[in-house]
């Protein structure tokens, strides 16, 4: 049964979130529509609503034409088409322009821009250029050269790599811990083993893997400007802290954090935090409660350095499933496991 006040207030502010949910007619019209169909508001007297587009046509009423209520709605569209450029970028040697890509997928460059940004997080082009040097972080361990690395990505030589630094604006330098030292400490835990590095304002990275090498390399490439210290003993509290999380997930880390990103990754990670051990949440309702998009909301935990402490392993897909976690889905299932114990 429909809630009508609900329905005739999701009308009145166009909300794409019940697309899907119910179609509206209107009876001075002959016409239904989807609650997000820009046309202008119709007269409440003359709205009736329905439970989908077949129940609305079994009453006499035709589809917009403008909103399409029967088809997949213009938000739908637009993901497919962002999904598009994303392949379209990933197949790229080098990136195209955003023109380019606009004319590739039939819109115009200034809508692609806002739609590739809102569902992503990104620009195009930084779009490409997270995914190269992402392809280069996972080359680099085994690799015979960096040079061979860079080719591998799509580089075209080393150059580029050692330009980035020079570029960072202060934002970025911030986050690659120009001119810091950063202290780390490693230790063996249920799921592997666990490297905690610390600035002096707090903890900014804890990862997990099952080599001190490779966790080391994770480290440089997220702090890329920073000189690197191991430092065991003096970390040996903070990650004893860390080490009974992971234990007893109901001892929560009372740990100060330095939390390295831009402004809406921030956005996310807080509400991670806020997420309570025991529970989930998808990445729909994350993004529906920060005014995001899915995808925008699933780039941000991908980029979370600190595991465990800002459980990005509480967030799930849509259809309740795993999905990917940056440090393996067998350890994202260990620490829900052990929160629902």
């Amino acid at each position: 049964m429909l809630d009508q006040d609900h329905c005739w207030q999701a009308l009145c502010e166009r909300d794409a979130r019940f697309d899907g949910r119910f179609v509206f007619a209107v009876g001075s019209t002959g016409i239904y529509c989807r609650p997000s169909c820009p046309a202008r508001r119709p007269r409440r007297e003359n709205v009736s609503f329905h439970t989908d587009p077949a129940s609305a046509e079994a009453a006499g009423f035709r589809p917009c034409k403008r909103c399409a209520p029967q088809g997949k709605s213009p938000a739908e569209q637009l993901d497919e088409l962002v999904v598009a450029a994303c392949r379209l970028l990933e197949d790229s040697e080098k990136p195209p322009t955003l023109d380019q890509l606009a004319a590739r997928i039939g819109l115009s460059a200034s809508h692609l821009a806002r739609a590739f940004k809102a569902r992503t997080g990104m620009t195009p082009r930084a779009w490409f250029d997270a995914r190269r040097r992402e392809r280069l972080e996972a080359a680099l361990p085994g690799a015979g050269s960096v040079l061979q690395a860079a080719l591998d990505a799509g580089y075209s030589g080393t150059r580029a790599l050692y330009q980035v630094p020079a570029a960072m604006s202060p934002a970025r330098r911030r986050q690659q811990g120009a001119g810091e030292v950063l202290r780390y400490a490693i230790s063996d835990c249920s799921l592997g083993l666990l490297l905690l590095a610390a600035s002096d304002k707090g903890v900014c990275a804890l990862l997990f893997g099952d080599d001190e090498a490779e966790l080391e390399i994770e480290l440089r490439q997220r702090f890329a400007a920073a000189e690197l210290r191991r430092d065991q003993r003096g970390l040996r509290d903070w990650l004893r802290e860390a080490l009974a999380q992971v234990q007893e997930p109901s001892r929560a880390a009372n740990l100060p954090l330095d939390m390295r990103g831009t402004a809406f990754q921030q956005q996310v990670w807080q509400a991670l935090r806020a997420i309570p051990p025991g529970q989930t949440r998808r990445y729909g309702e994350l993004a529906e409660q920060l005014g995001s998009h899915p995808r925008a909301v699933a780039r941000a935990c991908a980029s979370n350095p600190l595991g465990l402490l800002v459980p990005c392993h509480r967030v799930i897909g849509a259809s309740g499933a795993l999905t990917g976690y940056r440090w393996g889905v067998s350890r994202k299932q260990a620490l829900l496991d052990k929160e629902s114990q």
